[in-house]
């Protein structure tokens, strides 16, 4: 079975760049057929100075929507008519849709992601205690979605002071920093958490450095990286090792993407699809 395109077939897209490597297409498409959507979704990358017009002109032809990706997540927040509370606390988004009145909303869906990932796993979120590393914009979503799903604590540790403190005030009652310098301090805090995530890139493709001694997973603990190529990054195979549950990148970008999926067409779709569609995409890259 494949995507049948007709007269009424609607486009939705992932603007960035780059974006040659994104499993989005694969992601979307599959799940717009499991679901008889009349959607076909492609990848388009552009430079910051086309992404107004490009926006204006998707705007035209009555696009359904777009997932947005770096560097394009600021200035689409400008572009706007209406951004979602979300997205509005963060300053940036992943996501347009084109409303049926013609007005244009936007919405960050990366911290639904994390959380939906680490709920699938089996992560109990309520009263947890939790490390994010990384201070970025995908780690900063992390932060605001699971200190909204009841996490008791939320620990960030960065290597950059200032960064870390602005993403802690996204949730001051329940934020703390760590200075990633202080090794001693870190290890304790990654050893002390019920959930540890990793939001940097630090593990993507040949990058094996780490912002925190890996020796700290232990045992009890869920540990998800935001990194997806490689599915299996330093931070996993330490926490595999150790004895954790681990959580891919790729889990994380399936669930921010579902939910992107519901923002457009207004149903739930098939996470299991989607997982499939993304895995033999990997595959077929693999050759």
């Amino acid at each position: 079975m494949s995507t049948v395109l007709s007269g009424t077939t609607r486009l939705a897209c992932v603007l960035g760049s780059p974006v040659r490597h994104s499993l989005s297409p694969a992601i979307h498409n599959a799940a717009f057929l499991a679901r008889g959507v009349d959607a076909v979704y492609l990848a388009f990358e552009i430079d910051s100075d086309d992404m107004a017009p490009t926006v204006r002109a998707l705007r035209n032809i009555g696009f359904l929507g777009a997932s947005i990706t770096m560097p394009h997540k600021e200035v689409a927040h400008t572009l706007c008519d209406e951004v979602g509370p979300v997205a509005l606390r963060l300053g940036s988004l992943n996501t347009l849709v084109a409303r049926d009145d013609g007005s244009l909303f936007g919405e960050s869906t990366d911290g639904d992601g994390c959380v939906g990932a680490l709920q699938a796993a089996g992560a109990r979120l309520p009263g947890s205690n939790v490390v994010v590393v990384g201070a970025g914009a995908t780690a900063r979503a992390c932060i605001l979605a699971l200190a909204e799903s009841g996490v008791s604590r939320v620990v960030v540790v960065n290597r950059t002071r200032a960064r870390s403190e602005s993403a802690a005030l996204l949730a001051p009652s329940v934020c703390s920093v760590v200075d990633a310098a202080d090794t001693t301090a870190a290890m304790s805090a990654v050893g002390a958490a019920d959930i540890v995530v990793h939001a940097t890139p630090a593990g993507m493709g040949s990058d094996s450095s780490s912002a925190f001694d890996l020796r700290a997973l232990r045992s009890g603990q869920f540990v998800l990286d935001a990194v997806y190529q490689p599915l299996e990054t330093p931070v996993l195979a330490a926490a595999r090792a150790s004895g954790a549950v681990v959580v891919d990148g790729l889990s994380m970008l399936i669930h921010q993407a579902a939910r992107q999926q519901e923002l457009w067409t207004r149903q739930s779709p098939d996470i299991a699809v989607m997982r499939a569609a993304a895995e033999h995409e990997l595959e077929r890259r693999r050759g």
